[in-house]
């Protein structure tokens, strides 16, 4: 049976101490891009949330770790992002290459961005 998780931090203690380390940052800077989120488990996964609505999902895997969905982005984001596509709406970081936070960072921007687009 596969574990459960009741809370982010129950997920990222299940993790190995290194990839803690990573994910922790990761959080943090989540949180720096995006001021007021709320943490969850969806799809027993962490899932950040702003005013109630899913803005993005990340997960630690045994070799990288995946943030879900990328948003479409300008000519100049979609060239940064490439490297880290896996597919349409997955980038994948590999946890043996030095994890790009200020790209993350990016991305949340951007996903904030379209967000509040579609803010009604």
């Amino acid at each position: 049976m596969a574990q459960r998780f009741e809370t982010v931090d129950d997920y990222v203690a299940s993790l190995p101490t290194d990839v803690q380390t990573v994910v922790d940052r990761l959080r943090h800077t989540i949180r720096e891009a995006a001021p007021g989120i709320e943490e969850t488990i969806s799809y027993q996964m962490p899932a950040i949330m702003l005013n109630g609505k899913y803005v993005v999902y990340f997960g630690a895997w045994r070799r990288h770790i995946g943030l879900y969905p990328v948003p479409d982005g300008d000519a100049e984001l979609e060239a940064v992002l490439a490297p880290y596509r896996a597919a349409k709406g997955t980038l994948r970081f590999p946890l043996n290459e030095p994890i790009p936070f200020d790209l993350i960072e990016r991305v949340m921007e951007a996903l904030l961005r379209k967000r509040s687009a579609f803010a009604y």
